[in-house]
């Protein structure tokens, strides 16, 4: 049972490391050693030998393991990521790095995404420590740098450069998961990440005939990219059902006492009222446009003009995803990936899917755990390369109308301090016997 000096640390340790700034603004912009090595340090009091491994000067990831008291047990990887999205200081109640700690709740870029987890983790290694407490299996502590990127510098560097610091490992657990989702009718669930949608970041571009903005012009590349951009907005994906959806669903209906019908999801998500959150992101590919570049100045029309698209895809559903993208872009319209990771899908009737759901129910017997699949992405992508079957589980019991969700990457991001109290006992009892 993780006792009081647990829980005094991982408000401290969520506090400090929110104050170091590890803003992570893409192509390399970034500095995570002074978070890592806060990390490092704590991992050292409690006895451990952290390695601190870079492929880029100061993009520091932090890797530890623990022996378990089953040498015959597969290894668990226990990993969470030190950057964090830009914030703009000028739109939050509060300094998005001062750490702050106001009225039972800790302020700060990071609070949820996800320095509150490494956090967790700390403070469960050291109070073991001081117990003398051993996992049943090892358990490889990685703390990683360029998550919020492409993760080249992170968790890609150290499944590429350093599998042998993961050996054992077949399970990982990691952050967006067994958090309390409020439906609004006094129900609270738990759901746990049994997969992710893979991750399909594109690059158009269309090419014309540059000229002047005057003249009559059939080979626009703007007009061309703009139609382009258009059809994939405007595009409607065809239903998909993973295994992992399947049975989100399946509990989700039995919970509010609705038949399972498949054929018609999207009525089976309209019953689910609220709780449909969980899952309506899930049960389709998608493609968003988010950027547009074109031109140098109004009276010319340029001969290239090049947008980006936000892309994902559920698992089995990539080569699906291809092709509906060479119909939308056209003949006129090149696209390739800037970045693509595979989507992921984990068994939920494994053994250690079941140790956490009776953590989380210890804890929270009020609650109902129900599995589910991540729209985004994390870096059980990268640990994949590995053979690690991923799973999202950082438990944090929420109070209603705290929008967990909606905290990821927005203002005035935050969690409070009984949330990570619960979060750290049961962290520490399904760590202990994982």
């Amino acid at each position: 049972m993780a006792d009081q000096q647990a829980l005094d640390e991982v408000v401290r340790f969520t506090s400090d490391l929110i104050r170091i700034d590890t803003t992570n603004r893409g192509g390399g912009d970034c500095q995570e050693r002074p978070a890592a090595e806060y990390a490092a340090e704590q991992l050292a009091g409690a006895g451990l030998q952290p390695m601190m491994l870079e492929r880029t000067k100061g993009r520091t990831n932090v890797v530890a393991r623990i022996e378990g008291t089953d040498p015959s047990a597969d290894a668990l990887l226990v990993h969470g990521h030190l950057d964090v999205v830009p914030a703009e200081a000028a739109d939050w109640s509060v300094h998005p790095f001062s750490g702050e700690i106001r009225d039972g709740v800790v302020w700060g870029r990071g609070a949820v995404d996800m320095k509150n987890m490494d956090a967790m983790i700390l403070a469960v290694v050291r109070g073991w420590a001081r117990q003398g407490v051993r996992p049943r299996r090892d358990l490889v502590i990685a703390f990683t740098a360029d998550e919020e990127a492409s993760a080249v510098d992170g968790s890609g560097f150290l499944a590429d450069e350093h599998p042998e610091l993961f050996e054992g490992c077949t399970e990982g657990v990691s952050e967006s998961g067994a958090f309390t989702f409020h439906d609004g009718a006094g129900r609270q669930i738990y759901p746990i990440a049994a997969g992710e949608r893979g991750t399909g970041w594109l690059k158009l571009t269309a090419r014309g005939r540059a000229g002047h903005g005057s003249k009559v012009n059939k080979e626009n590349a703007v007009t061309r990219l703009a139609a382009a951009v258009t059809r994939i907005g405007e595009h409607e994906w065809p239903l998909r059902l993973t295994p992992t959806v399947r049975a989100a669903l399946a509990e989700l209906a039995a919970l509010y006492g609705i038949e399972t019908d498949l054929t018609d999801v999207d009525r089976l998500l309209e019953k689910l009222g609220p709780a449909a959150k969980l899952v309506e992101a899930t049960v389709r590919n998608s493609a968003n446009p988010t950027m547009l570049e074109a031109g140098y100045k109004l009276n010319v029309i340029p001969g290239e003009a090049v947008a980006y698209v936000d892309g994902r895809y559920l698992p089995g559903g990539e080569d699906e995803f291809r092709a509906t993208l060479d119909l939308l872009t056209g003949p006129d319209v090149d696209w390739e990936f800037s970045h693509r990771e595979v989507a992921l899908q984990a068994p939920v009737d494994s053994p250690t899917y079941a140790r956490m759901r009776a953590a989380v129910e210890e804890f929270a017997p009020e609650g109902h755990v129900v599995p589910y699949c991540m729209s985004g992405g994390t870096d059980a992508k990268q640990f994949s390369r590995l053979g690690i079957t991923g799973y999202g589980f950082a438990p944090l019991k929420l109070p209603e109308g705290f929008d967990y969700q909606a905290l990821f990457h927005g203002v005035d991001e935050r969690v409070p301090v009984e949330a990570l109290h619960f979060g750290v006992r049961v962290l520490d009892r399904f760590l202990r016997t994982a």
